[in-house]
């Protein structure tokens, strides 16, 4: 299944705002393979902001982007401002992937991107709502989405890897 719709629209389609102001653009990632993830501050799952930041430096070169999304509809585990998000994944992660603003994942309000994400099966075969933070979608050099991984799916995990590789060898 590809979430390219009828009209030729990809997910880095859509209009997003970047966390500190201003467009996130993510046209400018045309051509390359994009992981999104919808990310909290304060989750469980909070520490695989390390693997991310790992993926985004070894594979960044080859052509992957890692994009965090903040969302805060998980038991509010992401309730911070623009600034105080960007603070906190730089000062305790080192972060230095794109973030964008914070968004609704899920629901009425459920932003664009996610509208065109959502559609996509994992492994298991879950499509439709978000689960949890950290849920992984990436979007290939082409703009479709090609693969979906859980929450508790790690970012170096094989399967991720294996999944960013392919893209990066195409």
């Amino acid at each position: 299944m590809t979430t390219v719709d009828s009209n030729g629209v990809s997910p880095l389609d859509v209009e997003i705002g970047a966390l500190q102001g201003g467009s996130a653009d993510l046209g400018q990632y045309a051509g390359r393979a994009v992981l999104v993830v919808n990310v909290a501050s304060k989750c469980g799952l909070t520490p695989q902001y390390t693997g991310l930041e790992r993926l985004h430096a070894q594979y960044g070169e080859r052509g992957l982007t890692v994009l965090g999304v903040p969302c805060n509809q998980f038991l509010g585990q992401e309730p911070g401002s623009a600034e105080e998000i960007a603070e906190f994944c730089s000062a305790t992660y080192g972060v230095s992937f794109p973030m964008t603003e914070k968004v609704e994942v899920n629901g009425e309000d459920r932003h664009p991107l996610y509208d065109r994400l959502v559609g996509f099966a994992d492994a298991e075969g879950h499509s439709g709502d978000i689960r949890w933070n950290f849920e992984k979608f990436l979007v290939g050099r082409d703009g479709k989405v090609v693969a979906r991984f859980s929450p508790q799916t790690e970012p170096e995990a094989a399967e991720l890897v294996a999944a960013v590789e392919a893209q990066l060898a195409g």
